[in-house]
């Protein structure tokens, strides 16, 4: 089981979704997608290409890279990806299921 934190946030405490998995960290803090995505969608199709239904992902970072990171894990793992939330008020991870395949999970 991993979890793959979409982009290291400093500040931002995940040692609770290491209850989840290991931490995986797939993009470093300040990386922005502006003049060309296609080097990050490289990186992540790598980093995400043994994505499955074992693992999750923990979005924290730039809007376009979670988005980036959530099509391309649901492309290798048939539309199924599973996210952890962060409750602020409980201060607890709390996984999320979701497929795109249209699929009921």
């Amino acid at each position: 089981m991993t979890v793959y934190v979409v982009q290291e946030s400093k500040g931002k405490d995940v040692l609770g979704a290491m209850k989840f998995g290991e931490l995986n960290l797939l993009l470093p803090e300040g990386n922005q997608i502006v003049l060309s995505s296609q080097p990050t969608i490289r990186k992540l199709n790598n980093a995400l290409k043994n994505f499955n239904d074992d693992d999750y992902l923990l979005l924290m970072g730039d809007p376009i890279a979670l988005a980036l990171a959530t099509a391309i894990a649901a492309r290798w793992n048939q539309g199924r990806v599973k996210f952890l939330k962060w409750d602020r008020f409980e201060h607890m991870y709390y996984p999320v299921e979701a497929d795109i395949s249209g699929r009921e999970v």
